[in-house]
């Protein structure tokens, strides 16, 4: 068996299906439309050698959807994406300059829902670096690394509420140097938390 936390392990725990035991994590906002428009994430793991990271970037305040939020890079499906994983590793390097050739795809987490009509489908992959990031300045402000140890810790996750027309909802939060990771981003760390660990 792979050392825990290395490249290895991350390879074998995301080879596995999901356990259907543990229902995935999904917007609690609800859209009203019949037919949420697909989309993908990647969901960068950087080989660091001090440790892996996730690169993760904080939205433009301007944007109509999820603007100022942190999210993963990402955005819908166009007709020329093969799929999932190929709307991820584009939309990767329009936002943020990410090469599709320094991303290996090892897996993907179920589909989330978004209250904003997004079916996501969150796709892993093991980033090497050096990076060399170019960011959309108009989608992206900034782009960070926490250690991907601090966001699989089940102990730094918070589930908090919000009014939302006159109903509350819960959701996963979590503060970080600054950043509050919150929001659909948040629900697919606790996917990839229970995909990996277990729990």
């Amino acid at each position: 068996m792979a050392d825990k936390w290395s490249s290895a392990w991350l390879r074998e725990r995301m080879a596995r299906a999901w356990d259907n035991a543990m229902p995935p994590e999904s917007d609690g906002f609800r859209a009203e439309r019949p037919q949420p428009t697909p989309a993908s994430v990647l969901v960068p793991l950087v080989l660091r050698e001090s440790g892996i990271t996730v690169l993760l970037t904080q939205r433009t305040a301007h944007l109509n959807d999820h603007a100022g939020q942190v999210s993963f890079p990402g955005g819908r499906a166009e007709p020329e994406d093969q799929d999932a994983a190929a709307t991820a590793l584009r939309e990767a390097e329009e936002e943020v300059g990410l090469k599709p050739g320094q991303v290996e795809v090892i897996g993907t987490l179920p589909e989330f829902f978004t209250g904003t009509g997004f079916r996501v489908t969150p796709v892993v992959g093991l980033v090497t670096p050096p990076l060399n990031l170019r960011l959309d300045d108009f989608e992206v402000a900034e782009v960070f690394e926490p250690p991907l140890r601090v966001l699989l810790a089940k102990d730094n996750w918070r589930r908090q509420q919000i009014e939302h027309q006159g109903r509350t909802f819960d959701f996963w939060a979590m503060p970080w140097e600054g950043y509050f990771i919150w929001g659909a981003t948040a629900g697919m760390l606790v996917n990839l938390r229970r995909h990996l660990l277990g729990e």
